[in-house]
């Protein structure tokens, strides 16, 4: 019987913040794939829904889990374990009351419909299973948004494989193009490669997704992915570790970035070390910082005390939550946190802790009027296409209620 998989959240949610203040953890995008993408494609149920228990405000814009029968089980995973094939043939063995944990952190329980509801009501109580430990050597658990980027070479040679494609057999169909170490390189159907556009896959595959588009005098250093239906614009220079999210257009310099979905930096400037999530603009030359002029380590501001700490990381460029933007020439420092819905225009450096729903120029903060930035989003999103729905007009207007400026 196939597994009738539930996500959940713990108490590291706001750790992924501002990215998870518009999404689940599951929906977190990492490689190719999002992070309950990866689990479905893992457990072998790949292209069901993905649903999970869901903070109130998400629903109706995610999936959210619902068990009618009574005599089936339902398992409970944790996203925030990165799937391997032998974590995932642990899970698919475990038995009705039985779990999985790993230092005290529940990954996996299989359990009865009454168990089950239970836990959403009243929570995870580790008396209603039988627990086994996970000990694996090679077992990835994320904790922080940085450590996204710093695992997301390998999650994307690590998603090709989950697809299953074969690497082209040769370069005759972009002649023009020079395709370096070819049998590395994944082209999806539909996708276009421009003369004089270069692919060098000899340190990591490259994964070139369905009807995207990569411009002329390009260059695409592996591991890469471009992600369906996006589009390389001409002379960009695309680093190792970097995915470009479905329905994107970038340019300029990019060096171990995430871009989740229709997000765009169409022009010059650089972006390292950093994660931006759907709907994010950035003005032409744009810089993103990700190291500091001492070397040292980086500090960010903790999103629930508002407290900065030291990271212990060295590169940290910008986490940026969904529909932020920022004006021409905008310099972002070493380690900021944006929130959802902010404009960011100065030629100075913004905070770098911007609460959602601000309007920053230089180093003053004002609330961004709610109905003006609704008009925003919905302007953007009827650019591509994509209904902006009640749910998702309800979901904006919690977060808007619950920001402290």
């Amino acid at each position: 019987m196939k597994p009738n998989c539930c996500f959940f959240e713990d108490q590291y949610l706001e750790n992924f913040h501002p990215l998870t203040l518009t999404r689940p953890v599951y929906d977190l995008r990492v490689g190719i794939f999002t992070l309950g993408e990866k689990w479905l494609h893992a457990l072998g149920i790949a292209g069901q829904p993905i649903r999970g228990i869901l903070r109130k405000y998400l629903s109706g814009v995610f999936k959210e889990f619902s068990s009618t029968d009574s005599n089936e089980t339902v398992l409970w995973l944790n996203p925030r374990f990165v799937p391997t094939k032998k974590l995932a043939d642990h899970i698919k063995q475990l038995k009705t009351n039985e779990g999985l944990i790993s230092d005290s952190q529940l990954i996996a329980a299989n359990l009865p419909h009454q168990t089950h509801q239970k836990w959403v009501t009243e929570g995870i109580d580790f008396n209603d299973i039988d627990t086994d430990r996970f000990n694996g050597s090679d077992i990835t658990v994320l904790k922080n948004s940085w450590e996204l980027f710093q695992i997301n070479g390998k999650q994307i040679i690590h998603d090709i494989s989950l697809l299953g494609k074969e690497p082209i057999e040769d370069t005759g169909r972009y002649p023009h193009a020079l395709l370096i170490n070819y049998d590395n390189i994944y082209i999806e159907e539909g996708a276009i490669i421009e003369p004089g556009a270069m692919l060098y896959a000899d340190k990591g595959p490259i994964y070139v997704g369905k009807n995207a588009h990569i411009m002329a005098k390009s260059v695409i250093r592996g591991p890469s992915a471009i992600c369906e239906k996006s589009v390389v614009k001409m002379g960009a220079k695309i680093y190792e570790d970097t995915t470009i999210g479905p329905v994107c257009k970038v340019g300029g310099e990019i060096a171990n970035v995430i871009f989740h979905s229709y997000s765009n930096k169409s022009h010059d400037g650089y972006a390292g070390n950093s994660v931006f999530g759907q709907w994010c603009n950035l003005g032409a030359d744009t810089n993103t910082s990700n190291l500091k002029n001492n070397y040292s380590t980086v500090k960010v501001v903790d999103w629930k005390t508002n407290k900065e700490y030291d990271t212990g990381q060295q590169f940290i460029g910008t986490i940026m939550g969904d529909h932020s933007k920022t004006g021409i020439n905008a310099m972002l420092n070493t380690g900021t946190l944006c929130g959802v819905c902010c404009n960011l225009f100065s030629d100075d450096y913004p905070p770098k802790f911007v609460p959602s729903f601000s309007w920053v120029s230089g180093t003053d903060i004002v609330p961004y009027h709610f109905d003006k930035a609704i008009e925003a989003m919905e302007r953007m999103m009827k650019r591509r296409s994509v209904p902006f729905t009640p749910a998702y007009h309800r979901m904006m207007k919690d977060l808007f209620q619950s920001t402290s400026f």
